[in-house]
């Protein structure tokens, strides 16, 4: 039984789920196949005036001219409840380094926002890592990227703009160059498309900003809440939670703002959930945050600095061909194989676990077709040695069309790591099937 794989073109983002489809083809003997490849729509490099502000010691009047950036987003068609990752991407910008003295590597840490419009509106805070290559002396700031998260409230069409960023340069001293669009909102670099779930998860929250020294309160936005409820709002070191918290009461519609005060210096977002313990079912966020270390550094001292920085859920599979056994007319009977390896990376270091699921079309050929309820799998799966969570495989029985779950983790404090996934696939040919080759296709999605 021969399989001949299908692909879907698109671009791979950060936290992004991959598609698998696999062509099946079966026979006297039969084959099976399967490739993958992620769906997505792609988002345009937009450009648009900018003014940006350098610091007062630089001695120079804002500075007017043209940011060229690019949003990406995880999930181009998320459900109502979803949180989609949005990174932005200043390509070009506006400002330079408004002084004569060269910036060293590593000293530059970017923020800012991104504008929602459509069916929904607000704006998302961004975050980007201390990173970059050295700047000369009135040199051209590199390009970098930030990355947030927002809650889905809404179908329909979502819109996302590049919004007001914010360079934070930690050399010598601390400085900031803002730049604000002109004319906003700024053109439509990514547009989401979201579906209603019936009972998914809205709440929401957004900051008041995006970064702030140790200590400083930020103002969180809650919405979408269990009214009257207990909602406990935290800081959040990567996927473990900081001693920064607080609880506070919603309101009659759900909605609260509170005032934490944030001071430890790892934290790259905060969350808000009801109940004792985090419960994606009963959160929202992370929203990203930063903290930016203003501490006075000691004479005669160096700071010394390393960041992690969050990947992506991906799927590779070890191939495209799978050779089932075959069968022989007037007696049928089993059609078996193995699927190529998947290999599943989850290098985005959340509370998030993520699920692999496949289901199948009808097998069909010159004698008719072959149900899709007459294909089914044993699957099983590995953990890489250190991987932070545990795979688990999904239940033996019949894939179909309606589908089934290939392989899975849990949601965690801290999730994670490099699984392989397999299974043993076998077709059941009813005994007076026609000769003749029988094709169908099985899809696997990661999420």
């Amino acid at each position: 039984m021969a399989l001949s794989p299908t692909r879907t073109r698109t671009r791979r983002r950060r936290w992004t789920a991959a598609l698998g489809a696999t062509a099946l083809v079966f026979a006297a003997g039969g084959a099976l196949a399967s490739p993958a490849g992620a769906l997505g729509t792609a988002s345009q490099e937009v450009e648009f005036p900018t003014r940006c502000v350098p610091p007062p010691i630089a001695g120079i009047p804002p500075i007017e001219g043209i940011t060229k950036a690019q949003i990406t987003v995880d999930k181009a068609t998320p459900k109502v409840g979803d949180t989609v990752t949005v990174t932005y991407t200043i390509t070009k910008p506006a400002a330079s380094n408004p002084v004569d003295l060269a910036l060293p590597a590593d000293i530059m840490t970017p923020t800012g926002k991104v504008t929602l419009g459509g069916a929904q509106s607000g704006a998302v805070t961004v975050a980007g890592p201390k990173k970059n290559p050295p700047v000369p002396g009135k040199g051209t700031f590199p390009s970098f990227s930030m990355t947030g998260t927002f809650t889905v409230t809404a179908p329909g069409s979502i819109t996302l703009s590049p919004g007001d960023y914010n360079i934070h340069t930690s050399y010598i001293m601390e400085l900031d160059t803002p730049c604000s669009v002109l004319n906003p909102p700024a053109p439509v670099s990514e547009t989401v498309v979201a579906s209603a779930q019936p009972g998914a998860n809205e709440r929401n929250v957004s900051l008041g900003a995006a970064s702030g020294a140790p200590g400083v309160r930020v103002t969180v936005t809650g919405a979408k809440f269990t009214p009257l409820a207990e909602v406990t709002v935290v800081g959040r070191a990567g996927g473990a939670e900081t001693a920064d918290k607080m609880t506070v009461t919603t309101d009659s519609e759900g909605g609260f703002v509170a005032r934490l005060k944030v001071n430890d210096k790892a934290t790259t977002g905060i969350v808000a959930y009801e109940g004792a313990a985090w419960d994606p079912e009963k959160g929202a966020g992370p929203a990203a945050y930063t903290v930016i270390d203003d501490t006075p550094q000691p004479p005669n001292s160096q700071k010394l600095t390393a960041a992690v920085t969050a990947g992506e859920l991906s799927m590779t599979q070890a191939g495209d061909a799978v050779q089932l056994s075959s069968v022989d007319f007037g007696q049928g009977g089993a059609a078996t194989g193995d699927l190529k390896t998947v290999t599943v990376k989850d290098f985005r270091g959340g509370p998030a676990g993520w699920s692999l699921t496949g289901k199948v079309t009808d097998f069909t050929g010159p004698g008719g077709s072959i149900g899709a309820g007459a294909l089914s799998w044993t699957p099983a799966c590995t953990t890489k040695a250190g991987s932070p969570s545990t795979c688990v495989p999904g239940s033996a029985g019949a894939v179909g069309s309606g589908g089934a779950t290939l392989a899975s983790t849990p949601n965690g404090t801290l999730t994670g790591g490099e699984f392989t996934v397999d299974a043993k696939v076998s077709l059941d040919v009813p005994a007076f099937t026609a000769p003749g080759a029988y094709a169908g296709v099985l899809t696997l999605t990661l999420s």
